[in-house]
């Protein structure tokens, strides 16, 4: 990164609980330079119990532009925006926000179609497949509604929060374009095993689901970018599967969220 911090410096934030993994400080930062934006993403540590607080705080500055909104914020930054996309309505979540010209918030979500754009990056195309997704949260209902607009032939999720996993799937099945059921642990007979929650993310963690079942066949992907190869990936590589990694996602979903955060 080769622009200045200097008083005309834009400021955008990406909020989260915990913070310290995420990528986009540097990644956005340095591609709204490239474009030509003195501009810096910093960020944020924020407890769900504040956001809202913080949110009506850092909106008083006049040269705060956008937030990027990560774990576990994504739902609750969605009923802080005044307007939204018709796809973050769909989900009722949002991952990034820029301002209106009255200074309120428009939010948008687009975990979904940059993991599945990285998906077919990584030789996976999901038309026509069985698609297994552990996570019902923000990243995980993003992705879950990619999936189904992508033409998989069945989509079976998995979350411990049975309720919201629940309204999620009656939610895609009313869109009428392919089953959607409830999953397990267990990935046999898919096409496409995907992780979307954070399971994976620290040392300990035990695996997101039964990684005995994997097979060569299976493609498997995860959302989680540090550590860059979770425990889910390294297990899938060793059964030869064909894997994508929260990195590839993070790829994908960092040109959609400058794309829009430049957008006037």
């Amino acid at each position: 990164m080769s622009e200045p911090l200097n008083g005309a410096t834009r400021v955008h934030y990406i909020v989260g609980d915990p913070i310290a993994q995420v990528k986009s400080p540097a990644g956005v930062s340095q591609a709204l330079q490239q474009r030509g934006h003195n501009a810096y993403v910093m960020p944020a540590h924020v407890a769900p119990a504040q956001l809202a607080a913080w949110l009506a705080g850092v909106s008083l500055a006049q040269n705060v532009d956008g937030v990027i909104v990560t774990v576990p914020h994504k739902f609750a930054c969605f009923e802080l925006c005044s307007t939204t996309s018709e796809r973050a309505r769909f989900l009722h979540a949002v991952n990034t926000m820029r301002r209106n010209p009255d200074g309120s918030w428009h939010g948008d979500m687009f975990d979904g179609l940059g993991f599945v754009s990285a998906m077919q990056d990584n030789g996976c195309q999901p038309a026509g497949k069985k698609a297994l997704l552990v996570g019902a949260g923000g990243a995980g209902s993003a992705i879950a509604h990619a999936l189904v607009v992508a033409g998989v032939s069945q989509l079976a999720i998995f979350d411990a929060d049975v309720a919201r996993r629940t309204t999620l799937i009656n939610r895609l099945n009313g869109l009428g374009r392919c089953p959607v059921i409830h999953g397990s642990a267990d990935p046999t007979g898919y096409d496409i095993v995907l992780n979307a929650t954070p399971v994976g993310m620290r040392a300990g963690d035990p695996y997101p689901l039964d990684v005995e079942k994997l097979s060569a066949a299976m493609f498997v992907g995860c959302v989680i970018t540090a550590p860059a190869i979770t425990p889910l990936i390294a297990a899938a590589r060793a059964q030869g599967c064909q894997t994508m990694t929260g990195a590839h996602m993070f790829g994908r979903v960092r040109d959609l969220m400058v794309d829009f955060l430049l957008e006037r």
